[in-house]
Formats: C-alpha cells, sequence, structure tokens
C-alpha cells in the first residue's frame, strides 16, 4: 500500500491510507483521488491481497517474481488481481488531474480473498475519507473477465460446525461418542439443504445460466487423532453462494435458517456408542453479499464504447462489489485476467490483454472524468 500511495501522489493524486485491522492483524486500505470537488466521476478498486500459494502443488515458476514466457505473464495476482491495478497506476500517469472535470478516484482493499473484509470497512467510509469530493456512484472492479463486463455475482457465506464428542480407547465404543460418525450426517444435512435449493429460480437463469440457484460446497473436515482412538471432535466448514435479490427478494441467509433447521433434526447417537449424545455447534456465518446493479450506467455505455461488450450478466464468484453495492454504488465487474487462471498453480495473464489495459481504463476516464455532461 505504501509502494502504491507514493505512485499515486507522484501522478498528482491526494492519498489516505486507512489504517484497518481485520483477524488481529493491522492493515491498510488506500483511497487516492483527484478531480475536482464535484457530484460524478468514476471509482476504480481492485484488491491488493492474494489467495495462498507456497504450499500449493503444481507451481514451476516462481509466484512471487512475474515472469514472461511468450505471450503470457507469471505469478500469484497477475491476473486476480493485481494486473488490474497495474494497468490503474500506468493508466492515470497519462491523466492530467488540472483538465478532470469530475473526479477520478482509486480505491484499493486488503483482504478480499477473506471475506471481502478490507471493503466491508471502506466502503461505509468513502464520504468520510473523501472529505469534500462527493462520492462517485459508479464503481468499476477490475477482477478477472477477459474484458467482459457483469453487473451481478453471486455472494458467499462461510459457516464452521464443530462436533463434539466423548473420546476414549477404540476397543471400547460404547464408552464414548464418535464425533467424526455424528460429522457425517451433518454432510448428509448439508446435501439435503442441498437438493431443496437446486431448483433453478426462474428470475436468475438469464444472469447465472450455469448455476442459478444457491450452491453449497463442504471445504474442510478435521477431526480424531489416531484411528485406535474414538474421536472427541470434529471440524466442519463450509460455504453456500446465494444469489442477489429477485422478485422473491432473496435473504443471503435464509439457506443457513434452512441448515440450523435441518441439524437440530440430527441423530446425536453414535452407533456403536453407548447412551451418550454429541452436540454440534454452528458459528455465526460469514456473509459477503452478492452483487446486482443497474446494467445501463454511464460506466456501462464507457465501457462498451471501447471493450464492446455490454453487461451480460452474473459471475458464479464474490468480489468487493457487494460491499460497495451496500454503500449505494452502481457496480460493473471487468478486468484483463482469466477467470480459469484465478486462484490457479502458474497463474497467468496474457501479454495482449496486459498491454491493452492501461488505452482501456484512459478511454473510461476520459469518457466520464473529462469534457461536459
Amino acid at each position: 500500500m505504501e509502494i502504491l500511495a507514493r505512485e499515486l501522489r507522484g501522478s498528482g493524486f491526494e492519498v489516505v491510507l486507512q489504517p484497518v485491522r481485520i483477524r488481529g492483524v493491522d492493515q491498510h486500505n488506500l483511497v487516492a483521488w483527484a478531480g475536482p470537488a464535484v457530484e460524478g466521476g468514476l471509482i476504480l478498486s481492485g484488491h491488493v491481497d492474494t489467495v495462498p500459494c507456497l504450499d500449493q502443488p503444481g507451481w514451476t515458476c516462481e509466484p512471487f517474481g512475474m515472469t514472461v514466457d511468450g505471450d503470457r505473464m507469471f505469478g500469484r495476482g497477475v491476473a486476480d488481481m493485481k494486473g488490474f491495478i497495474a494497468q490503474c497506476l500506468a493508466a492515470v500517469r497519462e491523466v492530467n488531474t488540472a483538465a478532470l472535470t469530475r473526479p477520478v478516484v482509486l480505491a484499493l482493499t486488503a483482504e478480499e480473498e477473506v471475506g471481502c473484509s478490507g471493503a466491508e470497512l471502506l466502503a461505509p467510509a468513502l464520504g468520510e475519507v473523501l472529505g469534500d469530493v462527493p462520492v462517485p456512484r459508479l464503481c468499476w472492479i477490475g477482477e478477472p473477465t477477459t474484458w467482459a463486463v457483469y453487473q451481478a455475482h453471486k455472494g458467499i457465506v462461510q459457516v464452521r460446525i464443530a462436533v463434539h464428542g466423548a473420546g476414549g480407547h477404540s476397543s471400547l465404543p460404547h464408552q464414548g461418542v464418535n464425533a467424526i460418525a455424528i460429522a457425517g450426517r451433518v454432510v448428509e444435512a448439508v446435501g439435503q439443504v442441498q437438493a431443496e435449493l437446486r431448483e433453478p429460480v426462474e428470475s436468475m437463469v438469464d444472469l447465472f445460466a450455469q448455476a442459478p440457484c444457491t450452491t453449497f460446497n463442504i471445504g474442510t473436515i478435521h477431526g480424531g487423532t489416531a484411528a485406535n482412538m474414538i474421536a472427541e471432535r470434529c471440524d466442519l466448514t463450509l460455504s453456500y453462494r446465494p444469489l442477489p435479490d429477485d422478485d422473491t427478494d432473496a435473504d443471503p441467509l435464509d439457506p443457513f435458517r434452512r441448515l440450523t433447521e435441518r441439524l437440530a433434526l440430527v441423530d446425536l447417537a453414535d452407533h456403536g456408542g453407548g447412551d451418550g449424545r454429541a452436540s454440534i455447534v454452528i458459528g455465526e456465518p460469514e456473509v459477503v453479499p452478492p452483487l446486482h446493479s443497474p446494467a445501463d450506467t454511464p460506466l456501462a455505455r464507457a465501457l462498451e464504447a471501447v471493450v464492446g461488450e455490454s453487461p451480460r450478466g452474473g459471475l458464479p464468484y464474490a468480489t468487493d462489489g457487494g460491499r460497495f453495492a451496500q454503500a449505494g454504488l452502481d457496480v460493473l465487474i471487468c478486468g484483463p485476467g482469466d477467470l480459469d487462471q484465478a486462484h490457479q498453480p502458474n497463474e497467468s495473464l496474457s501479454t495482449a490483454a496486459f498491454e491493452k489495459g492501461p488505452d482501456v481504463i484512459r478511454a473510461v476516464i476520459k469518457d466520464l472524468c473529462e469534457g461536459g455532461e
């Protein structure tokens, strides 16, 4: 963030680093702006964090040292999504800030990959950070879309579940309660809720053609100590991806409530155990809201003019856009990276898509932030 702040100040931007504490770690969001304190303008946004890579199998190049091989550049974050941030830096270097008729704002966040936590703290504070500059309503987030334009995405809700049993020697199962055995029923309950929600939501079919419903995923299960010991605890993490609001006024927490009701019906007795019963502890859900912004905005028209794409629907993954939309912004997602490269070993971005970016961003800035009405 300090490197970005120096770069942007050198391009004539005012910069504020917003201190935030996320999961016990002191970090910063960054807001930079140039142009007059008038209504309108544009927010360019991206996140600076990446998913882990050091223990990810499949890497054959240095994750933290960008390399170019042929027509692609490699490194963790080039697609998701430092490539777009670098393009923004290159673009604003060429902007004559004195000639701007509306403000250009960069909002760069920490910890997007873990609950969009940086944006959760930044979005409601934008007005205070910008001071006299009205918060632009239009927000462009450069997540990987291969330069396609999207106005919607699903949210993500993460849930931790702990099953507590009673440990002991495996030769005397009647003296314990095997937490792993009960966790198997938790997994079955999750599957039952998923089955109930697999029916496509008719109003979402056009937005999410591949999966117009809420989807569940059990991400991790950890339990037990050894094969000859009764497991006294088993921990599960799961997530689901709720749809944005539609005619039914979808609630991101409705699937969580369904799951809670289903888990209350789980048989807590171990078939190999005695009279003891396990307990299930459900953590508070961590919610990243979905996004559904208008498709016909000045930003949509500006992007269509330069990339030849109009908003085409919804993305299956979540972004900071849901947080910014809660603060009243109209958000579009469009970036140079390819989704199939995000979070992958040997993450890469085409050099053509990267080199194209600054011209695209400059053209949009010129359209929305320079000249007349």
